[in-house]
């Protein structure tokens, strides 16, 4: 039997073309953002915070109006939510640091959960700014939620100024508000 010419030929000119897809999926995936502090568009920002009239867990009324003159961050989040429950030490390590200086809050608005699984959570996890029930969806419609994680970062005058998707770290939120002048609010989203 003679050896079959070509062989080698033919493994080179599959293995080129896979080899440069490859490197192609390397380089997207290197140099995409990371999947949290992911600033993206939406329709809200640049305009004034949704009004919506929404309750504590504990059956309290909430506004946003209490913490005008400071940045808020509105975060949209579930229990079951796997990247909601990481960046949840993120929430709290913020919120934290801007207690002490009364520059910013956080808020959390249940997505899609039940409430005793959510103060169950925050019981387990820490956690003690205010969480909203947002039962009827009125929050999620008003700020055009897609899907949990997702945060809206709201300046000192009443302005949304970014929406975040996939997760937020405290660093990173930070790094948005100085973007956006955290020292002096900026206005109209651009």
């Amino acid at each position: 039997m003679r050896p079959v010419k070509g062989r080698g030929h033919l493994a080179a000119f599959v293995a080129a073309p896979v080899a440069v897809v490859l490197a192609l999926l390397i380089l997207v995936l290197a140099t995409r953002s990371p999947a949290s502090d992911r600033v993206t568009q939406s329709p809200i920002v640049g305009q004034a915070t949704p009004a919506v009239e929404l309750r504590t867990l504990d059956g309290k009324p909430f506004s946003l109006d209490r913490y005008e003159g400071r940045w808020v961050l509105v975060n949209f989040f579930a229990t079951w939510c796997t990247p909601c429950r990481q960046e949840h030490p993120e929430l709290r390590r913020f919120a934290a640091d801007h207690e002490r200086t009364g520059d910013a809050a956080v808020v959390s608005v249940v997505f899609e959960d039940d409430p005793a699984t959510v103060r169950r959570f925050f019981a387990e996890n820490g956690g003690s700014w205010p969480v909203l029930d947002d039962a009827d969806g009125k929050a999620v419609l008003a700020f055009g939620v897609v899907k949990v994680p997702e945060s809206y970062l709201i300046d000192p005058d009443g302005v949304v100024q970014a929406k975040i998707t996939g997760g937020v770290t405290a660093a990173g939120v930070e790094s948005v508000m100085a973007e956006l002048g955290a020292g002096g609010t900026r206005r109209g989203g651009g």
